[in-house]
Parts: structure tokens; sequence; C-alpha cells
């Protein structure tokens, strides 16, 4: 049996994006439909939803963070019309209008048929993991940030699921994957870890994906850095934006992304394994994600190839897209 999951890195649906869904809230205001078609393909979509959803709350009290991310109502319709199954709420926005907001995005998405991982009322809420069923297969979806420490859950405390990986894959986390292993088919670990603006990952990282795949993760797929960054044996180890309107940063082409699908495939659910990834090259203009062309195809493919040529992996093309082949 085989099991396809679509995978999309950072999506920002506030401030220019959330004027562009008051004005149209549909899916095919923000995407093109090769790109609709792409995530159709998939038996599940699971993304990072670098916002809250809300019509209320106030700014996070940090004189220091820079930007506030916050999304209409409606934008939990628009990612369920989308076709996402399931989006982390694990990130450095989820809390950047407060308790409140916070509890709205959930409430909203969840009424809207998108499950939440990665955020929740209390730490063990947070730190709990969805189960997705496709095929029938259980897929179980563990979402953790290692940023910002301020917004993490506690015993009584709204928040994220916040790991301190640079010290290494926490006891809790290690056995929260193990837990997911024993309990499901597949394990997906996504997490939000690192700097921004980076073209590769960082060394606490690096260190950290194969310790989540020894405690059972299936796959690691990763996001925070708004660029791609290269694919190692079972590891994503940044999937760039999927959406925004953030500013373009010329040698580093937070513009240029990739769409990610794995497929999943063994003779029977509980020996399910990553075989195959395609990744779909897409340029994100403002407010809006089509497909690469030209001569951002080339450079989407010059920029992958390289990165992954970082971790051994080899990459081919099949009709429009970018591959690698885990088996």
């Amino acid at each position: 049996m085989a099991l396809t999951v679509a995978l999309a890195g950072d999506t920002m649906l506030g401030r220019g994006v959330a004027e562009q869904l008051r004005r149209s809230p549909t899916p095919q205001a923000l995407f093109a439909t090769e790109v609709r078609q792409a995530l159709a393909e998939a038996d599940l979509v699971v993304l990072n939803l670098e916002c809250c959803i809300s019509g209320r709350g106030n700014r996070w009290p940090n004189p220091y963070r820079p930007f506030f991310f916050r999304a209409p109502p409606a934008a939990a319709d628009v990612l369920a019309g989308l076709g996402v199954d399931c989006v982390t709420l694990a990130n450095n926005h989820a809390l950047d209008y407060g308790y409140d907001a916070l509890v709205d995005t959930r409430g909203l998405l969840e009424r809207a048929g998108v499950r939440t991982v990665g955020a929740g009322r209390d730490v063990l809420a947070a730190r709990e993991f969805a189960v997705l069923e496709a095929g029938g297969a259980r897929l179980a979806v563990v979402g953790v940030t290692d940023h910002p420490e301020d917004y993490a859950a506690g015993g009584q405390r709204p928040g994220v699921a916040w790991a301190d990986l640079h010290s290494g894959v926490p006891d809790w986390l290690a056995s929260l994957v193990a837990r997911a292993a024993r309990e499901t088919d597949v394990v997906l670990v996504t997490a939000h870890w690192g700097p921004n603006m980076t073209s590769r990952p960082p060394a606490h990282v690096l260190a950290a994906a194969p310790q989540l795949l020894a405690a059972g993760a299936t796959l690691v797929a990763g996001h925070s850095a708004h660029v791609f960054h290269g694919v190692a044996d079972r590891i994503i180890y940044d999937m760039g934006d999927f959406v925004d309107d953030y500013a373009v940063h010329p040698a580093l082409r937070n513009d240029l992304g990739l769409l990610f699908l794995v497929t999943f495939d063994g003779l029977e659910p509980a020996h399910l394994a990553p075989v195959r990834l395609e990744a779909l090259p897409l340029f994100l203009d403002f407010c809006h994600t089509r497909l690469a062309r030209g001569e951002e195809w080339e450079w989407i493919r010059g920029r992958f190839t390289a990165a992954c040529a970082e971790f051994g992996t080899d990459v081919g093309e099949r009709a429009g897209r970018l591959t690698v082949d885990w088996r």
C-alpha cells in the first residue's frame, strides 16, 4: 500500500495576505490552479501556520519583536478548502496576539475540519500529537519549536510545544515520538527550528534530526529559515515558505520555494517507509503562489541540487518536479 503526504513550510496569512483574504476568502486568491492541483494529489496535507487566526487579541508584550501576524477568521475555511488536514502551531507567531487569539486559532481550525498540533491550553495539550487517517494508515504529526521560550506552554498556561534543541532532543520529546511510533503507522515530526534567512541548517538542527529518527520518527520535516535547505535520508531540513508578503532577499531568494510530496510505501500500514520525494518548484509573488517558470525553475533546481549534495543526496527530475529516491 502507499500513502502520499503533501508538506509545505511557513504559511503566513497575516498582513498583506490577510487583506487579500478579506477581499476574496478563497484558496484561489492565494494559490494558482496548478499548486492546488498538486495538493489534491496527496492523501494528506500538513503545513506550518505562521500566524494566528482570530478577530481579537492584543500584541504580545515584547518590545523586541518586530513582526506580528494575524489572519482573519475566514482563513480557517480557506485552509480547509485548500485540502489542509493538519497545521502545526509550534512556532514563533502562534501567540503574536495573545492567549485569546490562540484559543480562536485552534477553535476555528477544528471547526473547519483542520487538525492542529504544537500548541494548546497547557503544556500537556501543546505537546500531544495528532493522528490523521488515510488509506487504512494512521499518521501521527508531532509539532515542536525551539523558539521563542516565552511562547512556551506551562502547567496552567496556554502556549506552544517548546524544546531547547540546542541542548539535544529532550527526554519528553523523544518519549513522545516513541509513543507515537507505537500507536501509529507513520510518525511525522515537523519542527520549527533555527534562525531566519539561512541557506543551510545550523549545528543543533543537524544534531537533533537524526536523534528524532532514532526515537522513532519516520520522517522529519523542518521550517523557520524561510529558505529551503537540503534533504538527507528521511530528513527535509527546511521547506522554506509557501505563501507570504515578505521582502525578498536578493541572494537567498526566499520568493522561490518548494512544495514537497512524500510517498510512503510498504506491504502493510505498520511497515510504511518514505520511498520517494517530489518537490514542486514555486514562485511566491506578493500574497500569491504559483509554479516557478524558466529562470526561476532553473535557479531552484541548481540551489536544491547543491544543497542536497551536501548530504550525499542525488536529485533527479520528473515531469517538471525535482525528485529524491529513498529506496
